[in-house]
């Protein structure tokens, strides 16, 4: 067993502060340059039915964004529903796109994990940091939030080491 804290074994950064309201939403740039993944982990109060929020991953070069281009994912975990009586999550598969649209989650809490492994990324081209966007929240939108946990960190250092520069 591990004598580390789970801080000391993953890097949890703030993607999207919580947020209500129409508006759409970018997170921030992460670099898993020095990461093997990042799990995207958007989480969502109950609103109004048809305000489904749209979940969009993007991939960049740098974290200042540079020739952002769509991040395409097949697997979502999601759990929906009142969440305290939703106990398991249920993988949902979807064809490669690079957005997820579940057209019953306004209405109802939600929890949404996407994996993001680093062999998903466009590496050959220098693509090496992930952003997660919520574009469409509509207009009566429920409040929410998003994380994203970085792992497989490649590299030991006393305190860490930073999802957020290059």
């Amino acid at each position: 067993m591990s004598k580390q804290s789970l801080a000391e074994m993953i890097r949890v950064v703030p993607a999207i502060a919580p947020i209500a309201g129409g508006s759409a939403r970018s997170g921030d740039w992460v670099s898993l340059k020095n990461f093997e993944r990042c799990t995207v982990v958007f989480f969502k109060g109950a609103g109004t039915a048809g305000d489904d929020p749209v979940i969009t991953l993007r991939q960049a070069k740098d974290v200042a964004g540079t020739e952002a281009k769509e991040l395409n994912f097949t697997r979502l975990d999601v759990k929906k529903g009142t969440l305290t009586s939703v106990g398991v999550f249920t993988t949902v598969t979807q064809a490669a796109g690079n957005t997820y649209t579940d057209d019953t989650s306004a209405e109802a809490a939600g929890l949404f994990v996407i994996e993001v492994r680093t062999e998903m990324l466009d590496r050959d081209n220098g693509f090496d940091c992930v952003q997660l966007q919520i574009p469409d929240v509509g207009t009566n939108a429920q409040l929410g939030a998003a994380l994203y946990i970085l792992g497989g960190a490649r590299y030991a250092k006393t305190g860490g080491v930073s999802a957020i520069v290059d």
